[in-house]
């Protein structure tokens, strides 16, 4: 056009008026409400199209994508983690940089990935698209949703689930540059620091508490009320369902030092850094990989000085820990 000005998005008018609509309810009520956020995109795509599975996938790490919210079939799917492949979806975003359709590939790249929801049925048709960072370069995570039924998604549909990923990526991108944000301040009560064991445990107390309340009401209820019973039991399930996809999220801000410090070496390094684990001393490094001992030597100074550490001891806890991952 030559004047900056993006275009805007074509989508027919019903489509349009669920999306503006969408828009004014996710800016209002679900910041810091993932779960609700993930839930109500769905039920948004489903106004589109239709959705027979639909999941969010974060990255984490190299090789990792956790997956806090799936839906199959009308039911909720537990949350999981995964390591990806070559040949699956995610490294085809990471590749290509933009939104997979089944028809680019009759459904190749979908298929070499890891299934989702109900692994006995195959799904049809697809789109998943990527979401990135407010610099457009870093991608974080993904959107998906899929079909049983053939040819489900034409470009209206496409183009209205890209705007809605779109808007869910700028929410979770505003939170993590707030957090970001609250990391620079001088240290203080109310600094985030990494993710520890005692923050999960006080995170699950006091959620395993709100499910006990839950379930003491249900059970003071007269069993005559049977209506009551069932929107606590609801409440219940829901509860649970949040909980699940939280705990998914929070192994997001676990410490990634171990893994990015073992990145950092060689495969050659990486081969003494692992045998390190086992108290394995130089000559025993040199005879288990067929290197001379100043070989050895050589590799454990780069790597001592890679990791910033002053022993081997040190070196082996920290890949240990990677490893244990």
């Amino acid at each position: 056009m030559g004047d900056g000005k993006v275009a805007p998005a074509r989508f027919d008018a019903g489509t349009a008026i669920v999306l503006r609509e969408a828009y004014h309810k996710i800016d209002a009520q679900f910041r810091g409400n993932h779960y609700g956020l993930y839930d109500y995109a769905r039920a948004v795509a489903a106004k589109i199209a239709r959705v027979d599975t639909f999941y969010v996938g974060l990255l984490h790490g190299s090789n990792r994508v956790r997956y806090p919210f799936g839906y199959e079939d009308g039911k909720y799917d537990d949350p999981a983690t995964h390591t990806f492949g070559p040949q699956g979806p995610t490294a085809w975003l990471l590749r290509k940089r933009q939104t997979y359709r089944f028809a680019y590939d009759n459904g190749a790249a979908l298929m070499g990935g890891i299934p989702c929801g109900d692994v006995t049925k195959v799904s049809a048709d697809a789109v998943i698209v990527p979401m990135f960072r407010a610099d457009g370069e870093r991608m974080f995570g993904m959107m998906s949703i899929q079909s049983y039924q053939p040819g489900a998604y034409d470009d209206n549909a496409v183009r209205a689930f890209e705007w809605l990923t779109g808007t869910v990526a700028r929410v979770l991108d505003r939170e993590a540059e707030d957090r970001e944000a609250l990391r620079l301040l001088p240290a203080g009560e109310e600094t985030p620091n990494l993710l520890t064991s005692d923050h999960v445990m006080e995170y699950l107390s006091n959620r395993i508490a709100v499910l006990r309340g839950l379930a003491d009401e249900a059970l003071g209820e007269p069993e005559a009320r049977a209506e009551p019973l069932r929107g606590h039991l609801t409440a219940l399930r829901t509860t649970a369902e949040k909980i699940q996809s939280e705990l998914i999220e929070m192994m997001l801000d676990a410490d990634e030092g171990p893994e990015q410090r073992f990145g950092s070496l060689t495969k050659a390094q990486q081969g003494i850094a692992v045998l390190l684990v086992q108290g394995l001393d130089n000559d025993a490094l040199a005879a288990e990989l067929g290197i001379s001992l100043n070989t050895v030597k050589s590799h454990l100074g780069t790597i001592l000085r890679k990791y910033a550490m002053d022993s081997r001891v040190q070196v082996a806890d920290d890949v240990r820990k990677y490893l244990a991952r």
